[in-house]
């Protein structure tokens, strides 16, 4: 096995400065939105709002017993995390950048959030949301928006190969 030492840095750029603007954004969400209610911008499209998650998206999993969460929300992310992570290392050489790209935000996000599941008492901080009138995303992170990036890059990437193939 070899690695590709350029892709394997890019990885790991893509995660640190991921992972960073994540913590940072959270931080600052914390320190500047903790307690002021709902701030609206642009005709109330994007609104900044911090709350603190105690489960998976949307709260999903907020009122489980403590120990289903911990196992559903940190210890089954941990191990996907893992294994993608062996996943990327062992096919570095092999994986194109955008697919490369793709798996770095998904892992990206998941130690931002994880981060938080171990360190902030299980308690994600959220403070994004977008919409128009009644549609709205449920409040959100900059790791968020990493999975859900990474996890869209990854399909379009896999449904482009499934077409050159065919």
């Amino acid at each position: 096995m070899t690695i590709d030492k350029t892709k394997l840095l890019l990885f790991a750029l893509l995660i640190f400065s991921s992972v960073g603007c994540d913590r940072v954004t959270k931080g600052l969400a914390k320190e500047h939105l903790q307690g002021l209610g709902e701030l609206s911008y642009w005709n109330d499209t994007f609104r900044l709002v911090y709350v603190e998650n105690p489960g998976a998206a949307m709260s999903f999993g907020a009122d489980w017993h403590p120990d289903l969460k911990f196992w559903i929300l940190t210890l089954l992310p941990t191990t996907v995390l893992l294994l993608v992570l062996g996943f990327v290392l062992k096919n570095i050489s092999k994986l194109g950048f955008s697919h490369l790209i793709g798996l770095g935000l998904i892992v990206a996000g998941g130690i931002g959030n994880l981060l938080d599941r171990f360190f902030n008492n299980s308690l994600v901080p959220d403070f994004m949301n977008l919409g128009i009138n009644s549609l709205r995303t449920g409040i959100f992170n900059v790791a968020d928006v990493c999975i859900t990036t990474g996890i869209i890059i990854t399909l379009v990437y896999y449904k482009s190969m499934e077409m050159a193939t065919a």
